[in-house]
This record gives C-alpha cells, structure tokens and sequence, in this order.
C-alpha cells in the first residue's frame, strides 16, 4: 500500500498563509495530500456525510464552529482532528482533537503529525473509458452467497467453503472471500492484524469507474496457506452508510471480474423499503439484498435445534423477499450428529416447516455438517481449516453449480453475463465487388 495518500479537510480564515501553503504542497505533489478547502463548518458536516472517506480535519485554531460536536462527528467519521496556530488553550485534548502544529509548520511536522494520527486512504484510480463501445471483457467468475441467523455457524461455513474451492489447483489464488456482513469477523477468524483496506475502500475505488484488476487484488489480503484472498468487511456496524448502492453493485461485479469464484459472507436480514417503508433500512441491507439476488447458489446455515431449525426456515422464506428461487438455496444443518436417524428428523422437521410456505418450493434434501473439535482449535490458533473441513459440503455445492450451468440457470463460468456489444463503424471490413 505504497502508494496511499492522505485526504484532508482543510477549514480556516480564507487569507491565512498556512491555508495557501497547504494548498500548493497539495497541488504541486510535494506533499502526498489531498487537500480539500471548506468554507464552513456545515461544508465540513456535509462532506463527511457524503460518504467519501477522510484522513483528517486541520483546523485554524481561531475559526468560528470549532467546538466539542464539530470534533466528535469529524471522529465518527473515521477521521481525526488537528488544530493549527490555537493561540488560546482550550483543552483541545479533552475536546478530541489529535494534535496541534504551528502556524509556521513544515511538511515534515505535518507530515508526523499525519503519519502519528490520520489513517491514509488507498490511492486507486479508477479507468474511465474514453468510449462507450470498447470492447469490454465478458468474463465472470460465480457467486455463492453463504447467510444464516446468528450463532449457526455461516461465517466458518463461509471459510470453509473458500477453502475447498481454493485447494483445487485451477482455483488457486482465484477465490475470493468477501466479508460483506454488518457486523464483519471475518477479520477476527483470520487472526488478521490490520484492518485496512477492506470492503469501504474497495466501494470507495469504484465511485467513479471500473478499476484495473491488478489494483482490486492490491485492496485485499492473501489468505496465508489457505489458498484464497479475503476481502476484510466493515469496520464497525454503523458504516455501512458510507456504502453507497450503486458503487457497491460495480464493486460486486469487480469482484466477480477478479476472480472465478467469490464466497460472500453476508446477513440474514433482507428486509428493504417494500416491506418497511423506510429507504434507510433499505439502504442498509443493500450488501446482502444485492449478494443474495444475484448469486449462483444461496447457502443457508443452520443447526438441528428446535430453535435452530425455525430460525433457518425464516431465513429461508425471507430469500423470497429478494425474488431468490428455491433451486438456488442450499440449506446446510450445522454441527449435527452422524446419527442417521437424527439427521432424518431434522430434515422432515425443515421439510414439513418449509410446506408450509408457500412462497418457498422444493429446496432438496439439506447438508449436514458434523460437529468438529478441531476446527474451534485451528481458530483458535489462526491456521487454516482442517483440510477436509466441509468436504461434504463442497460436492454438494460443485454438483449443483455444474447442474445450473448446465441447465443455463447461471450459464458457463466464462459467458454468464454476456451481452451484445456494439460493433465499431468499419471494424467488420467491407463487401468488394466481384469483377466480371
């Protein structure tokens, strides 16, 4: 992540010489910031809210709005504060702001104060295209989408389905697991030691055009001994305002661009504007909604509880709501026993739930996965999963994306999402008459 820079708010008195300086280190590259002038503290507020990502706020220490509310949505923000020439001591520490530098500051002491204080922003430019019928690459990789209530295990399903897919040596390198779940531990079951980049920074690559795939892969993490990259989620759960829809959908397609399989660990909340009347709620659950109404196959995670298997036939019903059909679902009972007569049980009791539905049709006979000591010992310890940790599972999962794409449900890895492309005026030659 060389080349990640700092993008930093900059609010003071129009005339003042640290304002103007700042602004030609900016502009002349001797500096790597990104300044952005505002006028006033609401611009501030409303640049924040835009969803863009910040590194910092520096600050003139006499400017009007500078108080206690200012810091703090600056701090929610993800960014932090600096104060420039305070000639008054107001407790800035107390108030939340990072650090304060002189009026006369050099780049170097602005630079520590940054390096000390502000997150840098991955530095992704993204290709606009210059015409809209260059030919454009239709190759796709396949989606599977892998959600369950809370407790049920979806999120080491999740790991262990990449990890089956990605020990195939046509895979290698070539899996993607996303954690696009609200509140993310993908990062945690990895024993992953930063937090940046992850899914806000990929989203915020894809704002204004598609992005070279080599810079994709540069925004997520290798899987060591694995075999698969990860793509790190949110950071907390209130940051999922700063995933706007539309960027995020480029993303998704990204990542299927990237890599020939992608495992998204996401929600089981799929509720949008149509069922509550709020758009925020929409907006909200836009990453599990989008994952889950496009994916090649939707696992469902479970486990063979009273409990468990009402709260897996809800989630199941609730795919509905996102117009996700019955052949895509793939219900799998977690940490089950190997007592066939007790997997018996549980299946009539998610078959005779599920008749009951009737927006849900026939989903197949569900995948049981065996409790497993080891498995809580290799998160534990950080490794990889035991190698054949859902085994089962990932036959399943092969026959039925081999049945979908043979039944054109998801059509050929390669071609899934062909469409026309424009022909360019005399790129086909021309008709020569024959001579007589």
């Amino acid at each position: 992540m060389s080349d990640d820079r700092w993008v930093v708010l900059g609010l003071a008195h129009p005339r003042v010489e640290w304002f103007s300086r700042l602004s030609r280190w900016s502009t002349a590259a001797a500096i790597p910031v990104d300044f952005i002038k505002c006028v006033s503290s609401d611009e501030v507020l409303a640049r924040l809210n835009s969803g863009r990502q910040y590194s910092a706020l520096l600050v003139g220490g006499d400017v009007s709005g500078l108080d206690r509310d200012l810091i703090d949505s600056v701090r929610i923000a993800g960014a932090t504060v600096i104060v420039v020439g305070s000639v008054v001591e107001r407790g800035w520490t107390e108030l939340g702001v990072a650090a304060l530098l002189p009026e006369e500051f050099e780049r170097s002491d602005l630079l520590g104060a940054l390096t000390d204080h502000a997150p840098p922003i991955a530095q992704v430019s993204a290709v606009v295209r210059a015409s809209p019928i260059e030919y454009e690459s239709t190759w796709r990789g396949q989606l599977i989408a892998v959600t369950g209530p809370g407790g049920a295990g979806s999120s080491v399903v999740a790991m262990a389905t990449a990890q089956s897919f990605a020990s195939e040596s046509s895979n290698n390198s070539m899996v993607l697991l996303a954690d696009l779940a609200l509140n993310a531990e993908q990062g945690m079951l990895h024993d992953a030691r930063e937090v940046i980049p992850g899914i806000q920074e990929f989203v915020d690559a894809h704002r204004v055009g598609k992005v070279p795939i080599e810079q994709l892969r540069s925004l997520v993490f290798e899987a060591v001994g694995r075999g698969y990259h990860l793509l790190l989620g949110l950071r907390h759960h209130r940051d999922w305002t700063a995933i706007r829809p539309r960027s995020f959908e480029t993303s998704l397609d990204g990542m299927l661009r990237s890599y020939r399989l992608v495992v998204a660990d996401i929600d089981h909340d799929f509720e949008g504007e149509k069922d509550t009347g709020s758009r925020d709620v929409q907006d909200r659950n836009h990453m599990a909604r989008t994952v889950a109404s496009t994916a090649d196959l939707v696992v469902v995670v479970g486990v063979a509880t009273t409990k468990g298997i009402h709260s897996l036939t809800r989630t199941i019903r609730e795919l509905a709501t996102v117009e996700v059909e019955s052949e895509r679902i793939v219900a799998v009972l977690n940490r089950t026993t190997r007592n066939p007569r007790r997997q018996a049980d549980a299946a009539d009791a998610l078959a005779s739930l599920l008749a009951r539905e009737q927006s849900v049709g026939d989903i197949g006979y569900p995948i049981f996965v065996s409790e497993r000591a080891d498995i809580e010992v290799a998160l534990r310890d950080g490794v990889r999963l035991p190698n054949n940790a859902g085994k089962s599972l990932h036959a399943q999962l092969v026959d039925r994306l081999g049945s979908r794409s043979r039944s054109g449900g998801s059509g050929d890895v390669f071609h899934r999402t062909a469409e026309p492309v424009p022909v360019r005026p005399g790129s086909l030659g021309h008709w020569k008459d024959e001579s007589p």
